[in-house]
């Protein structure tokens, strides 16, 4: 069995100084380095693939299953990872993700919930360091900026935190199957974690790619782990679960790590996770996206500075099985452990052409077919009135958290299928300003709301891969006019066109300047091909 010889960890003054000690550039400089301790499988198939090794196997219960297990296979995978073992679909799909992921973030820390988090965790942050209330923070060594805040910095842990409640403080983030917001809890954490990186270490655009991806790959992998999690969640928040570890994988890559710190990057994760359900509709659940950006990067940092959990913590119900009632790593294995594609591969994921929850879109694009055809039947002089209207009854999925007739706050309209359908139906768009105070009291919509029904048939199961959304509105004249919505625009089967995503991520920076804008753009077209990073991270600062 061959043998790898062990890396020297740069602890001197890095370590002294916070900087994390295993360093990208080292592990560009020797990247199959591992522990002298672990076999190299080097009987490895042609194509892209992953090294195999065994770290400490656990006994194996089936004859079927392979030498190895879930926590084994995923350190692994997170730690040898290369851009080679992407594919073209995989980095074309991710690339449009980050462009999007960015936009969404920047335009995010213009909302309240951004605000007082960067007030609350900023104030007490510098207030502990003698610094000036938050207010005029300037850039300081090993620290990363705020997307869209002018020049404000943080430590990359709270910079992580804030970029990654911003991202998902719009509900207008990406949405995966099985269900869960990839991109906030991974893409804060890689960008702040290399921008506080000392300059000689700093990754280039390739490795923040690479590892962005490990970050994404581990998240869908877990969520193959449970048949529950296909399901729009009704008990844990995804981001906070799946998210905080494909967070740690991400940061662990991008340190080096080797399997074993991945594999303990992971248990530190596992103990930072979970979120409930119940605080979707409230401007907690932002919150679920940047602690697992946040703590997904501190676990990392831990794990690179020797800190330990358990070895098998992705493999039992105690460990990360105990989010999923369902959990079932042997028949994961079994099913997943011979695919090489990275699952983005296979399923693309949603890109949101509204800012609010995946499950409304198929609302609002059945709602405007509807539209269309009452119009028309109206003639082009007339517009919709609610005093025309006699009913508006909706067939959808049942959820209980985003059945709201009544929506009191931004957050609950933006998880309403009653609220969605009746503000697509007023005013033919829904908009970012369509869930501020002023368009949610308008009495013409309230006078609408409680005309609204709502039925969820057997048929309809809630899942995003599944579901639909049947809207009937009934005129007081009595012409009725029906709409359906299989595959909302922006969903992985109806993806947004290149023009259209680049005039959702323009519009949503519009406050950056032109040229900066097409700078992103350019930049994450070309991520697998450019070198540094350094100009990318200055210019989401804003």
């Amino acid at each position: 069995m061959q043998r790898v010889p062990k890396v020297t960890n740069r602890v001197s003054e890095f370590l002294r100084s916070g900087y994390p000690c295993n360093c990208a550039a080292s592990r560009r400089q020797s990247s199959t380095a591992l522990d002298t301790t672990l076999p190299l499988d080097t009987q490895q198939p042609a194509g892209r693939s992953y090294a195999h090794v065994a770290i400490q196997p656990i006994p194996v219960v089936s004859p079927n299953l392979p030498a190895t297990s879930v926590t084994t296979w995923i350190s692994d995978l997170a730690s040898n990872t290369t851009l080679s073992d992407l594919s073209d679909v995989t980095v074309a799909r991710s690339k449009r993700m980050i462009l999007d992921t960015l936009g969404v973030g920047f335009l995010g820390y213009k909302t309240d919930i951004t605000a007082t988090v960067t007030r609350c965790t900023l104030n007490s942050y510098n207030n502990n360091n003698n610094n000036n209330n938050g207010a005029d923070t300037i850039t300081k060594e090993g620290e990363a900026g705020i997307w869209g805040a002018g020049g404000l910095t943080a430590p990359p842990s709270l910079a992580a935190y804030i970029n990654g409640i911003s991202v998902h403080s719009m509900d207008f983030d990406d949405t995966w199957y099985p269900a869960t917001h990839p991109s906030g809890p991974v893409l804060p954490a890689v960008m702040a974690l290399a921008e506080s990186m000392p300059k000689e270490y700093r990754p280039t655009l390739t490795d923040l790619l690479v590892a962005y991806n490990v970050g994404i790959q581990v998240q869908g992998l877990l969520l193959l782990c449970s048949d529950s999690a296909k399901s729009i969640p009704d008990r844990f928040h995804p981001p906070a679960v799946v998210g905080v570890m494909g967070s740690a994988a991400a940061c662990a890559r991008l340190l080096g790590g080797s399997p074993t710190t991945v594999r303990h990057a992971l248990a530190i994760a596992t103990s930072f996770a979970g979120a409930p359900m119940a605080n979707a509709g409230t401007t907690t659940k932002p919150l679920h996206a940047g602690k697992a950006a946040r703590f997904g990067l501190e676990a990392a940092l831990l794990a690179d500075h020797g800190m330990e959990g358990n070895h098998d913590i992705l493999d039992m119900n105690s460990g990360f099985g105990a989010f999923y009632h369902d959990y079932d790593p042997e028949g994961f294995l079994l099913a997943h452990s011979t695919n090489r594609d990275f699952i983005l591969h296979d399923q693309d994921i949603a890109l949101k052409r509204y800012p609010a929850h995946l499950g409304m879109h198929w609302t609002i694009d059945a709602v405007l077919a509807v539209r269309e055809k009452i119009a028309a039947s109206m003639g082009p002089n007339r517009k919709i009135s609610p005093d025309d209207i006699k009913i508006v009854h909706i067939r959808a999925p049942p959820s209980k958290y985003i059945n709201r007739p009544l929506p009191s706050t931004t957050h609950e309209a933006r998880h309403s299928f009653q609220f969605t359908a009746c503000t697509a139906l007023l005013d033919g768009e829904v908009t970012p300003d369509s869930f501020m105070y002023n368009y949610r009291r308008r009495p013409q919509l309230h006078t609408l709301l409680r005309k609204t029904t709502i039925e969820t048939p057997l048929d309809n199961v809630p899942t995003f891969m599944d579901m639909y959304v049947e809207v009937e509105v009934t005129m007081k004249n009595g012409e009725v006019f029906h709409g359906r919505c299989d595959t909302p625009y922006g969903h992985w089967r109806h993806p947004l066109t290149k023009e259209d995503l680049e005039k959702k991520f323009l519009t949503n920076t519009k406050d950056l300047a032109y040229t900066a804008q097409q700078s992103v753009i350019n930049t994450v077209a070309a991520m697998d091909t450019l070198g540094c990073a350094e100009e990318f991270l200055n210019i989401m600062k804003g």
